[in-house]
């Protein structure tokens, strides 16, 4: 144990590690990446100039793409060999090497991820020294035919703009499985974090970052608490809540403050929250408050958690007028999602999960979307992992919610009312929200993508009628009272009408609105 943390860390042993190959497009970073690790990184396009005495564009220039493609496969097989080299940088379109995949295997592979438009804006002022950097239109097409291999490939997910950091990320990655776990990096402006998703990575191995170090508090509700609260001892205490909306209040986020100050908890220490949605936002909401603020890791083990409610750092609890009314933005430390949680769920919770998977796919379109409409189980580790992906990469243009990061509400501005109106008792949030995106898709304009959604959770037994006991004015009074709503303006919507393409900051006409919700009983 160490006797300045009292927590012992996930033992690392020295030379354990894999080495690191960087991957990713033209202009991600990844030379800098390399350099940042001093003489243990290597870059390969650089070694190749260097062995022969002629830049890239030259030897593309006298010897055409496919010589070079020869030596790059040869001298990356080489480097990634060396026992002396921690990290090596690929060229851009190394991994269309069979051989160098393959060889990837052995590495633990970061992808340095970049948005083609930012990728354009860095290389095309150096187009006379990248041989493919010159037509806009063909490094359009290269950037879209490689992303997916890069993020096939990938065990580590970095954005381009954290390639200076890259140490820091490595120091996260230690002591991760090489396989059946990934690691993507969340950037915001008020500080990055890891998000380690992975199948047994706490149940099975324990995982725990070795950069997080501190005493544990381990908040929980008696469900969760049960079945892994164990997993993350010694801690200073276990704090348990009873599980459901109903215990997201002022008056629960006073029982977790009371407990933790009688169990002597300072701001240095770590609250561990392990549970679903509601657990995530209290215990959050607990740590952002307490002492001003403490460190929060949290474990999602509910779909919807895993998907969504985990990241960005967003707490709260309920008031019995509305839904997280009462709250604070406050970034987690650490994500630790392992899916072998998801089988102690019953069916009615993965089902609840899944809506927010539809609604990410709705929002992201693309493979995301083909996946999902093409039937991938909602518990699928891959569709899990590329939901987290796809909100981080929104949180980190919008960590404020004032802007694209409102794109996420898809659906939830009906779902949150639904849930109000109905005193957060007859409905799950998944199921409220599966709801919600069905009035929203058709307030969108979108009735053929409605109809292929309401298949979709009709298939995972979400429902898509609302219960006529619900009182629909009561369902469009809370509509008015939600958050996003500022000043004296109607509140604001998010439209989709079509995967990809959503809006937000959609103003709603009043009937429009009472159309699509009173179409929900069916």
């Amino acid at each position: 144990m160490n006797s300045a943390d009292g927590i012992a860390p996930t033992a690392v042993t020295p030379g354990a590690e894999p080495k690191v190959a960087l991957i990713g497009f033209m202009g991600a970073g990844k030379t800098t990446a390399a350099r940042a690790l001093g003489t243990s990184g290597a870059d390969v396009d650089e070694v190749i100039a260097s062995r022969e005495g002629r830049s890239v564009q030259q030897i593309f220039e006298s010897d055409g793409e496919a010589t070079f493609r020869e030596l790059e496969e040869r001298v990356t097989l080489e480097l990634l060999e060396d026992p002396k080299l921690r990290a090596i940088a690929l060229g851009g379109g190394a991994i269309g090497s069979a051989r160098v995949r393959e060889a990837l295997a052995a590495a633990r592979v970061v992808w340095l991820d970049v948005e083609v438009d930012q990728a354009w804006e860095r290389v095309s002022t150096t187009a006379g020294v990248r041989p493919l950097a010159g037509d806009p239109q063909r490094f359009q097409e290269l950037y879209e035919q490689r992303r997916p291999q890069y993020e096939e490939l990938a065990d580590v997910i970095v954005p381009g703009s954290r390639s200076n950091a890259i140490n820091d990320v490595l120091e996260a990655a230690a002591g991760l499985p090489q396989r059946g776990a990934r690691l993507i990096w969340a950037t915001t402006p008020s500080g990055d974090y890891p998000v380690y998703v992975g199948h047994g990575i706490a149940t099975e191995r324990r995982f725990w970052p070795a950069t997080v170090r501190g005493r544990r508090v381990v908040i929980s509700d008696y469900n969760a608490g049960r079945h892994y609260g164990e997993l993350f001892e010694p801690a200073l205490a276990g704090i348990r809540i009873t599980p459901g909306e109903q215990s997201k209040t002022v008056a629960h986020a006073e029982i977790i403050w009371t407990e933790m100050v009688r169990a002597g908890v300072t701001r240095t220490d770590v609250a561990v929250a392990v549970g679903g949605g509601v657990i995530g936002d209290i215990a959050g909401f607990c740590a952002a408050t307490y002492q001003r603020g403490m460190r929060v890791v949290q474990v999602p083990t509910t779909l919807v958690a895993q998907v969504d409610s985990a990241y960005g750092g967003k707490t709260a609890v309920d008031l019995a007028e509305a839904k997280n009314y009462v709250g604070a933005f406050h970034q987690p430390t650490a994500v630790i999602v392992d899916t072998a949680t998801l089988v102690t769920l019953p069916p009615e919770e993965i089902a609840a999960g899944y809506a927010e998977v539809v609604k990410t796919g709705l929002i992201t379109g693309g493979a995301l979307w083909q996946k999902i409409s093409s039937g991938a189980a909602a518990n699928d580790p891959d569709v899990i992992a590329r939901c987290a992906l796809a909100k981080l990469r929104i949180v980190a243009e919008d960590e404020l919610d004032t802007g694209v990061r409102q794109l996420l509400n898809l659906g939830h501005t009906v779902g949150h009312a639904i849930e109000t109106a109905t005193g957060y008792a007859r409905y799950r949030h998944g199921e409220a929200v599966a709801l919600g995106l069905l009035a929203e898709l058709r307030l969108s304009g979108a009735y053929a993508l409605r109809d292929e959604v309401m298949e979709l959770l009709v298939k995972a037994d979400l429902p898509v009628v609302l219960d006529r006991e619900v009182d629909l004015e009561q369902v469009i009074f809370a509509t008015a009272r939600d958050k996003k709503r500022v000043g004296e303006g109607p509140v604001p919507f998010v439209l989709c009408p079509q995967p990809g393409r959503p809006q937000y900051g959609q103003v709603v006409p009043p009937a429009e609105l009472r159309a699509a919700i009173r179409e929900l009983y069916g």
